[in-house]
Order: structure tokens, then sequence, then C-alpha cells
């Protein structure tokens, strides 16, 4: 009887990593009726991270916070323990608050990212995980920081507008609550706050930024490196994983003094993955597009690298994919998928992975 680990990331906009696992759960019970199989949601730092780590009971807050362009927004606040809070940074200033026709990457803001953090240390959090992904915003952290007590001025001494776009104009940096708290950020990717191959550059066109504001957020990014190391905290313009959710982990480390963290290993970690990984004979794990990419810091690469390291075959269930070298992948071609959908991709990826025929 072959044991089966289902541990999927949610599929972006449309399904949570647990309602994703529970489909290809189904799926793989309909190959294999006898199998034992365990479902281990996942995430690495964005889209599902409550779901994936809060034990069940946990207590989870709904918090008020200002959101991505100003209007409030209900933030979710999780506590792991009574001294550890965590959220995903998406709660506060995600894409996905904000409708594809109203998205501002030039003014956007992580103002509420830095409001969630006040208030969970104010509620007696000694650490405050922050997971970094999924954001509407470019501005470096710098609305982060303002919702910490941070001020950003032009060369008048003026306060400059929130969002990235106004950068080019930052002359100096002051002010700061300090913050009883350490904050652990994790991060999805490992691009760096600025430069060719930065936050601007690599994720600002999927913000709705046009080539013209890619460029102004870019050279906004540059200057907000340039005062940080004026201020005594050089380096953080190639810092990896800095120009996570649009440059708010090089802000973080900036303004909070967070340690930056890859989420993937973090939760795998926290979730106990490789006790689990080491009583099974497959892994299927998926997330909505798995490509070369979801090697650079995606849970889905994190997972297939450990199944391979402990030699357990692994599968990928995906709504777009590009074929991996020597990694049964199935996937919905790109289209909108639906639960049974999934479920059909979870059945055939067991199927394939353990050499059986088609239904």
């Amino acid at each position: 009887m072959p044991a089966i680990l289902v541990a999927p990331a949610a599929f972006k906009g449309t399904y949570g990593p647990r309602q994703v696992a529970d489909a290809i759960v189904a799926g793989v019970r309909r190959a294999i009726p006898n199998a034992k199989v365990l479902a281990c949601p996942v995430a690495d730092g964005g889209d599902g991270l409550l779901e994936a780590v809060l034990p069940p009971g946990s207590l989870l807050e709904r918090v008020t916070v200002t959101g991505p362009l100003g209007a409030p927004v209900a933030a979710e606040l999780g506590w792991l323990d009574a001294e550890t809070a965590i959220f995903a940074s998406s709660s506060a200033c995600g894409i996905a608050l904000i409708p594809p026709d109203q998205r501002a990457p030039l003014t956007a803001t992580t103002r509420g990212v830095g409001e969630l953090i006040w208030e969970a240390a104010d509620r007696g959090a000694k650490t405050v995980v922050v997971g970094l992904g999924g954001s509407a915003t470019v501005d470096g952290g710098t609305g982060a920081a303002r919702g910490l007590g941070w001020s950003f001025v032009d060369v008048t001494g003026a306060e400059l507008a929130d969002g990235g776009g106004a950068l080019g104009d930052l002359a100096a940096i002051s002010g700061g609550w300090r913050l009883g708290a350490q904050v652990v950020a994790l991060t999805d990717v490992t691009t760096p706050l600025a430069g060719p191959a930065g936050a601007a550059v690599i994720f600002g066109p999927q913000k709705g930024a046009s080539d013209s504001e890619v460029e102004r957020l870019s050279a906004g990014l540059g200057r907000l490196a340039e005062c940080l190391a004026q201020a005594g905290h050089p380096g953080l313009d190639v810092l990896p994983g800095g120009g996570a959710a649009g440059g708010l982990g090089a802000g973080l480390a900036a303004f909070a003094r967070a340690a930056l963290t890859p989420g993937a290993a973090w939760v795998l970690d926290r979730i106990g993955f490789d006790a689990a990984l080491a009583t099974v004979d497959l892994v299927i794990t998926g997330e909505g597009e798995f490509d070369a990419t979801s090697f650079a810091g995606k849970v889905t690469g994190e997972i297939v690298r450990r199944a391979q390291a402990a030699r357990r075959r692994v599968a990928i269930v995906a709504g777009k994919a590009s074929e991996q070298v020597g990694i049964p992948v199935v996937s919905g071609n790109g289209g909108t998928l639906s639960l049974a959908d999934i479920e059909g991709l979870g059945e055939r990826a067991a199927r394939e992975a353990l050499g059986l025929p088609a239904s």
C-alpha cells in the first residue's frame, strides 16, 4: 500500500492551499483507494501562510489597518503562541485587494504592514513573523516604516507622498518608534531591492506599472538605498530577498531590524515536513504556475529539492507549467481550474508517478 504526501501551495487568486490539498487528496484516493494519504498544505510567505502554519484552534484576529490605496482594510493577525504573532503582508497591502483597473504602483503603500506589526507588539508579541508576497506595492517598505513612526522628506523638508513614485525626491529619513518585538520577514524570492534586476524591474509590471513607471520606481528604490547607506545601512540594495513584496523586505530590515529568512524553508521546518517525508513513497506538490522560477525561493521548488535529496518520488500539479527534467508535471495548460479539475489532475499525477494505467 503506497503512502503519499500531498503538499501543495495556494493557487494564487483562486484557491487556498487547504482547498487544493483536499482536491488532490480526493483525486489520489480515486486513483489508489487503499493508499495512505497525508494532506499537508504549505506556503512560502505569501498566499496561504496562516492556513499552512496555524494549528487548529489558534487565535486569529481581524485588525483594521491602512490598505494599499489608503482606505481601511481588515487584515488577519494570527498567533502561534502568546508571544508570537504571524501575518501575511498581502492581507494589508495585497494586490488581490485592488481591482485590476484601480492598480496604482506609484502610490500604493505598505503602511498597513507597519501598523499591523505595531499592533501585534502592543498586544504582547515578542516576535512578529511577516510573510512577504503578493503585494500591490513598490514602495521599498517606506509605507510600513511610516506605520512605525518614520518620516521621509524632500530637500524642502516636506513629507513625501505615499508610494514608490515619490522616492526619487527623497532627501532625508528620520524618526522611528522603539519597537519592542523582533521581526522575522519570510521571503519567497531572492530578488534584491534595487538595480537592473531589482524589485521595480522584476515585479513592477505585475503590479500594473508601465515601462516609464518601472523606470521611475527603479530610480526611487535606488535613491532609497543611497539614503539608507548614508544613514548607516549599507548593502540593502543588493540584499537577497530585499526586493520581496516590492522592496518591503529591505524596508523591514532597515526600519524594523527584521531578519530576512527564506519563507519556504521556515514553513516546512515549522510544520515538520521532513518527518512526514520520511514516511512516504511519493510527494505531490503544486502551485498555480510552475516553472524555472519555482526553484528560486518558492515552496514547490524547495519540496522538490527535499524530496529528491530523500530519494522520494515527487510529482507536480499546476494550473500552468513548463516541463522540468525528471519531474512528472500535470497541468491545466493555463486554463482556469475548478476544484474538480484539480482533483482530476491529482489523480493523473498519482497514476503517472507510480506507473499506473490511465483511468
